[in-house]
């Protein structure tokens, strides 16, 4: 494990000039839970092929073109979390998903869909600096209604690697109100960005 100092870490925009060090981190993880390549959220049907290379692909391109968005959290120049967020056009597939619509009253603005962080660095505070730097990236795209789906883990550990939506607590912290639960263990929460 690496001792972080939250300080000095910085957030840039996933993009065509930050995807090398996205990349870098996701192959240091075999591209993130099986080379899932945090495709998973974008579409299940029309252009994924559930291949670790064919995701690397797809998220390439979709980075290319401008229709995938995330924070990623920098320790200097090396790309150590991220947190994927986007509209609803552009991140479709939800968990629970006719649960979810069911209690739905308009769909938000942007979806707070994926954090991974490297596992050099997990349980130190970095998945709230991807947070905050993902509003931030959200108030300069002009704001709006922010929607997560964290783990409600009612106070209990849960191992990291099951924590990709965040916790309840790490987006009370962040301002965000819970609006319902989804599924078994998770909850709809929201957030009203200012633009900035």
């Amino acid at each position: 494990m690496v001792k972080v100092d939250v300080e000095q870490l910085t957030v840039r925009a996933l993009g065509p000039e930050t995807w090398d060090a996205f990349a870098a981190l996701a192959e240091r993880h075999n591209g993130v839970w099986g080379g899932c390549w945090c495709t998973y959220f974008h579409t299940m049907h029309e252009e994924k092929t559930f291949e670790a290379d064919s995701n690397r692909e797809l998220k390439h391109r979709l980075v290319m073109e401008g229709r995938a968005h995330a924070a990623l959290v920098f320790d200097g120049e090396l790309a150590v979390c991220w947190l994927e967020y986007g509209p609803p056009v552009e991140l479709p597939n939800i968990n629970h998903r006719k649960e979810y619509e069911a209690g739905m009253d308009r769909p938000p603005d942007y979806r707070l869909t994926c954090f991974f962080t490297d596992r050099n660095y997990r349980r130190q505070g970095v998945s709230a600096v991807a947070l905050r730097g993902a509003l931030d990236l959200i108030a300069q795209a002009g704001g709006g209604v922010v929607e997560a789906y964290p783990q409600d883990t009612d106070g209990k550990k849960i191992t990291a690697s099951f924590l990709y939506n965040g916790t309840r607590s790490l987006f009370e912290h962040a301002g965000f109100t819970y609006l319902r639960p989804k599924g078994k263990n998770h909850c709809v929460m929201s957030k009203t960005v200012t633009a900035g």
